[in-house]
């Protein structure tokens, strides 16, 4: 077993094994597109967002269960508020304030999580999706040797990308933490222009 890190109260303790729970595939990319409203301020906030650092590589398996935890730990922690009804501004992406955010804050306080437990900078990117429902979403994607996954504030387990019915519309590049890029990939991609 390693530690992780102790973290938020709680210690991510991983066993060593390398292969895969899941396999996966990766969201597929194109062109750059401008970064959604609220990306720059977050990223002008807090460097990490946009200036990540280097981290300890380890196995899919032991990546996933770190992924879990803090998955359902800042989902337990937080509850969930609009940025109107707390703070009076739209698309403000913050960290979350009194343990309540939004779907953006729940992503930038998993992303913080994970990179101060040492996951790279370059396996996280946030993506903006249309949920089941079709409403506007942001979730944190982590990706692995096996594929990209979803660590989500409606969902409690984390899921490939594929098994979670959203629609990605544009994601963070994972190697230039600042652009983003357009990823059309799910049920309803096919509504959307690539061009």
């Amino acid at each position: 077993m390693i530690k992780i890190a102790a973290i938020l109260g709680f210690v991510i303790s991983i066993p060593l094994f390398s292969s895969p729970i899941f396999a996966g595939s990766e969201i597929p990319a194109s062109r750059a597109v401008a970064a959604p409203i609220g990306f720059g301020a977050a990223c002008a906030k807090y460097g990490w967002v946009c200036h990540g650092k280097r981290g300890v590589d380890v196995g899919d398996q032991e990546a996933l269960r770190a992924l879990q935890q803090v998955n359902r730990y800042v989902n337990r922690t937080v509850r969930p508020v609009e940025d109107r009804s707390d703070g009076g501004r739209s698309d403000d992406w913050s960290l979350p304030v009194g343990n309540k955010g939004d779907c953006e804050d729940y992503a930038l306080l998993k992303m913080k999580t994970l990179l101060d437990i040492g996951f790279p900078a370059s396996k996280l990117a946030l993506s903006v999706v249309l949920d089941r429902r079709g409403n506007n979403h942001l979730v944190l994607l982590a990706r692995l040797k096996s594929g990209d996954y979803v660590l989500d504030n409606l969902a409690y387990s984390v899921k490939p990308w594929q098994r979670t019915g959203y629609t990605f519309l544009a994601s963070q590049n994972f190697k230039r933490k600042s652009g983003w890029q357009v990823t059309l990939a799910g049920p309803r991609a096919g509504q959307f222009s690539k061009s």
